[in-house]
């Protein structure tokens, strides 16, 4: 290093640890400036032992992180920047997605249930069974979210009930739960030498056990679903510091900051103010809509969140959130399953082959509906196939489809609310697509702002560990006009209008495929026409020569591709 160089060039850094679905990633900021320094990330294998499960090595997950830590600890130097400038380090991670391990040894008693697993379908029956009506909203006046297989108290219950190495623990005295960001706050702060057991409340708030109003592990709630108090991690705020790592590298470093990841991009988008919403487009995609200090119960199939607590002593912020289990998964499926599709990049020249108007519907319910539907037993359909169909039409309305679903949920807010967003702020990987942006403003209707800095996941727990109590390096009033590109509709009302009411066409007919114990497929306050299930059994040979024609159309063309 030249010695006449300032070793501070950068001022304080500050390191943001990003647990996602597919893969784990450590990013450095310099907190004057938020620029991202340098970063490493590594992928992260789900498993998926059968149809509906989806699991991740929670050790695999840790030492990637770990892997990353050292990495971008590697990439510092390189650049000839002091690793020792980095004062704090958040963790923002994959939601609901639950680990239990032993406390004395630190090994994990199960593979990580992710949060689309779809195992714990028959624990929510059997739950509802003892419920007046069955009313999956029956536990939202505590913790603000429906009985759902997608939330981490159905998955601990499950693993509580059908897991010996589990029940031995708990016996033992050994059991510990906690989500992704628990499970990583305990290893990296020393593990079973004295690591912190901790969450923080917009993780806690994702579990159906926590207190929506006090911010604390609820005993009613406790008590509905069998879950002990001892194996829980306390509650503490977004923006503090937790403890320190004891990894040799970054050893003494405060993590100071944890936000489950749609709550950490709504503030890496600084949507701080009430009346302000994100879109994050991922393996899912989820929209969270400021709502202040103020708690709206949605009435229309979204969920009441914490977004943020930044500080022990703060007030809490709340959201309200549509949750979507399929965006960038999709891609995948196009991509894996079907063969006609490398990756989203291709798409826009696919789609611009089309000539004639796609009137094809794709609604990917592959593991049911969530908001605002909240249907179990919906599976995916491919509406509208004339014989010019061909896998460019499939491509686009998958497209279509992810857009449609956020515009779903935008009606859904717009009468909670009485509000429509004036314009909607995007982020995570999928928005790197125009063609999609400007999807999502036809049929919104409204515009799409897509901030040049795409890491804003990252940022938002960035900014809470800066800001912490102790630390102080980061002012969370960062200036809000970041550069962006805009995406303005260019479609009439009329012509959105008719888009959209396809939509919903082929969203009751994907309803009811999947058989559930004594209700007939019919899912409590589903948003659709009483007549659904009578439509189901006229259209169902109807589908079955759908796709009939799609396995045709898919092989045909994969011999000309």
């Amino acid at each position: 290093m030249n010695k006449n160089e300032p070793m501070n060039r950068y001022g304080p850094l500050v390191g943001a640890i990003d647990e996602g679905t597919s893969s784990a990633k450590f990013l450095v900021f310099a907190a004057n400036t938020a620029e991202v320094l340098t970063y490493h990330q590594v992928p992260i294998l789900q498993i998926c032992p059968q149809e509906g499960w989806m699991e991740q090595d929670p050790l695999e997950i840790l030492k990637a992180v770990r892997e990353c830590l050292n990495q971008t600890i590697h990439n510092l130097r390189q650049l000839t920047i002091d690793p020792s400038d980095i004062v704090a380090i958040g963790i923002t991670n994959q939601r609901e997605t639950t680990v239990v391990w032993d406390s004395i040894t630190g090994e994990p008693l199960y593979n990580a249930i992710v949060w689309m697993d779809m195992r714990t379908t028959t624990v929510v029956d059997d739950v509802l069974k003892n419920i007046r009506n069955k009313d999956k909203d029956y536990l939202k006046p505590l913790c603000g979210l429906p009985i759902s297989p997608y939330f981490s108290a159905l998955k601990l219950k499950w693993l509580l009930e059908n897991v010996p190495r589990v029940q031995e623990a708990l016996a033992k005295e050994r059991l510990m739960f906690g989500t992704i960001d628990s499970w990583l706050i305990w290893n990296l702060t020393g593990g079973a030498k004295g690591g912190v057991h901790c969450t923080d409340v917009t993780n806690a708030s994702r579990t159906m056990l926590m207190n929506i109003v006090t911010l604390k592990w609820d005993p009613t709630l406790l008590s509905f679903f069998k879950i002990p108090a001892k194996i829980l991690p306390r509650i503490r705020s977004s923006s503090e510091i937790y403890g320190y790592i004891q990894d040799e590298l970054l050893q003494g470093v405060p993590i100071s900051g944890c936000l489950g990841d749609q709550q950490s991009a709504l503030v890496g988008q600084m949507c701080l103010q009430q009346g302000l919403a994100k879109s994050t487009y991922g393996t899912g995609c989820f929209l969270l809509y400021n709502t202040g200090t103020a708690i709206v119960d949605s009435a229309h199939g979204l969920l009441t969140t914490v977004a943020y607590q930044l500080g022990e002593h703060a007030s809490p912020v709340y959201a309200l959130e549509g949750s979507i289990a399929i965006a960038g998964a999709l891609i995948h499926w196009l991509r894996d399953n079907l063969g006609i599709l490398d990756n989203i990049e291709d798409c826009e020249s696919i789609v611009k082959q089309i000539t004639a108007e796609n009137r094809v519907v794709f609604v990917p319910a592959f593991s049911g509906l969530y908001a605002p539907y909240w249907r179990k037993d919906a599976r995916s359909v491919i509406c509208g196939i004339s014989e010019d169909t061909n896998s460019s039409h499939i491509i686009k309305a998958a497209l279509q489809s992810v857009c449609f679903q956020i515009r779903d949920i935008l009606e859904a807010m717009k009468k909670d609310t009485g509000l429509m967003l004036s314009k909607l702020l995007v982020d995570g990987a999928m928005t790197n697509n125009d063609l999609l942006m400007q999807m999502q403003a036809d049929i919104c209707g409204i515009p799409v702002v897509r901030p040049l800095m795409c890491e804003t996941t990252a940022l938002g727990v960035a900014i809470a560990a800066g800001s912490a109590e102790g630390i102080r390096k980061w002012d969370v009033r960062i200036d809000a006009n970041v550069p962006s590109d805009t995406f303005l509709p260019s479609i009439t009302e009329n012509e959105r209008d008719v888009l959209y009411s396809r939509w919903k066409a082929g969203i009751k007919r994907s309803l009811g495929w999947e058989t559930l114990p004594e209700d007939n497929g019919n899912d409590n306050g589903a948003s659709v026409a009483d007549d659904t299930n009578n439509i189901h059994r006229v259209t169902a040979p109807g589908v079955f020569m759908i796709g009939t024609i799609i396995l045709l159309i898919v092989a045909k063309c994969r011999s000309t591709l």
